[in-house]
């Protein structure tokens, strides 16, 4: 059950209508069935808003008090203890975590128990300027690049600046390794385009330039689950798209949004639904790098 289901979480803006907690709840349950196998037992970290998307929401990992006692759990371990993060393993689960006042659930790149074996390497395409045509060259660069080191990729809006882009892995490597890959792989690429990427964190350090996030792949690191609604005017979401849209400039990093989502899925269904059938190993991508390293 919903609670204050007409609470507005989005006011309204520039003419578009406010959006409540049951709407929202309705979008998400809706789409579960092609959300949940992504999220599956992957920990859950709530981006929370009680007040609206207007108001100082705040990020909560851990569950140890106030849940049903269905509500899957996993205890991570932490410096200074350990977490108790929510599971996603069904719709009901999804909702309950929604009732929190949860807009955006951000997941891990590993599912449990095997935390820390990720199934998916993740890299986040974070521009610093509204550029649409750099943004395109940058994650079909990204793509192309992938591809060279035998690793197909596939693509995600992130509902906010960028692109996610997403390498399905087998589950063999550890998140150590995959997360050095990553962040080599993002050097190589700011150095075939210095101009235009960087790894520079601090944002007074980008200029223009996009940041390649690797960061997502580090222990313990989220990124917006696919199809979530991200906490923005509009509630546009985090969508599966085509590298075809991409590259025909269809869509942008807000392209869809909750009221888009029903007539989008009914259109193409789940773009992603074979991606972790897809799942390849990091060996031989690794001794590719390395070779290229080297020249």
């Amino acid at each position: 059950m919903i609670t204050h289901p007409e609470k507005v979480l989005f006011p309204p803006e520039d003419g578009a209508a406010a959006i409540t907690k049951g709407e929202l709840a309705a979008y998400y349950e809706a789409i579960a069935p092609v959300m949940v196998p992504h999220i599956r037992a992957r920990p859950v970290t709530m981006e929370r808003y009680p007040a609206g998307i207007d108001k100082k929401g705040f990020i909560q990992k851990d569950v140890s008090k106030g849940f049903p006692a269905w509500l899957e759990r996993v205890e991570v371990p932490k410096k200074d203890g350990t977490v108790h993060h929510p599971i996603v393993t069904d719709t009901r689960s999804l909702l309950w975590i929604v009732n929190q006042n949860t807009i955006t659930p951000h997941v891990w790149s590993a599912r449990a128990p095997h935390l820390y074996y990720p199934d998916i390497c993740v890299f986040d395409l974070d521009p610093s300027v509204d550029d649409p045509a750099m943004l395109r060259e940058a994650a079909i660069g990204l793509r192309d690049f992938l591809d060279t080191l035998g690793l197909p990729s596939w693509v995600k809006t992130s509902g906010s600046k960028g692109f996610h882009i997403v390498v399905p892995l087998d589950g063999k490597a550890k998140t150590g390794e995959v997360a050095v890959f990553a962040h080599q792989v993002g050097a190589m690429l700011v150095k075939l385009a210095p101009d235009h990427l960087t790894q520079e964190f601090s944002k007074s350090d980008r200029g223009r330039r996009i940041l390649v996030d690797t960061g997502r792949n580090n222990y313990s690191a989220t990124w917006a689950a696919p199809y979530a609604v991200r906490a923005k005017p509009g509630a546009p979401v985090s969508a599966p798209c085509t590298w075809d849209e991409v590259e025909k400039g269809e869509v942008g990093p807000r392209a869809f949004t909750l009221t888009t989502m029903a007539a989008r899925i009914a259109e193409v269904g789940d773009l992603w639904a074979d991606m972790r059938k897809r799942g390849r190993s990091l060996r031989r991508a690794i001794q590719k790098l390395q070779a290229m390293k080297a020249r």
